[in-house]
């Protein structure tokens, strides 16, 4: 067996260092983007909350009063609840106008155009060539209308889904397996 020169050791451990270089650098980036992810949420929040339009030292005021009152778990249980409920409720209200979609288009669209129907809840299909998603039929149709898009409302397959069997046993039908 050949010995390795202490040239050919130092060039592997040089290699080592550069990967876990890399790997820290990698962990660094997704820990910034988490901070700024948790960042953004909080904004949407504020925001939500109508808090907003204070003025920044009544904002930050505010905030102060609410990081004391956070040391009470009593108090955040009751916060928690009350925010659950509205966002449930929100939530509801927002998938009631929501059903799945497809626009298509004659021509190339603009990116800003692409970034609005993002914004709208839609995604570009490579595949098919075209828009998809879950989203709002009125805001979507006024949305096309701009670039001459055509929306189609995806209704549910008929007949095909195994009909009237219970849902453990469609999993385990053949022709429930084929889709």
């Amino acid at each position: 067996m050949a010995k390795t020169s202490l040239a050919e050791r130092m060039s592997r451990l040089e290699q080592q260092k550069a990967r876990l270089a890399e790997q820290e650098a990698k962990i660094k980036a997704d820990e910034r983007k988490q901070h700024v992810r948790r960042l953004i949420e909080a904004g949407t929040l504020i925001d939500k909350a109508g808090l907003l339009d204070l003025e920044p030292q009544a904002l930050y005021g505010a905030l102060l009063f609410l990081s004391q009152e956070a040391r009470d778990e009593k108090q955040i249980a009751v916060w928690s609840s009350a925010g659950k409920k509205v966002l449930d409720r929100e939530a509801k209200v927002f998938d009631a106008t929501r059903e799945p979609l497809t626009v298509t288009f004659t021509a190339a669209l603009p990116t800003a155009f692409s970034t609005r129907l993002r914004g709208a809840g839609l995604r570009w299909n490579k595949f098919l060539q075209h828009w998809e998603g879950m989203a709002d039929h009125e805001a979507v149709a006024a949305l096309a209308a701009e670039q001459d898009g055509a929306v189609h409302r995806i209704g549910p397959q008929g007949g095909s889904d195994g009909g009237d069997l219970p849902d453990r046993e469609k999993e385990r039908s053949p022709k429930a397996s084929r889709s």
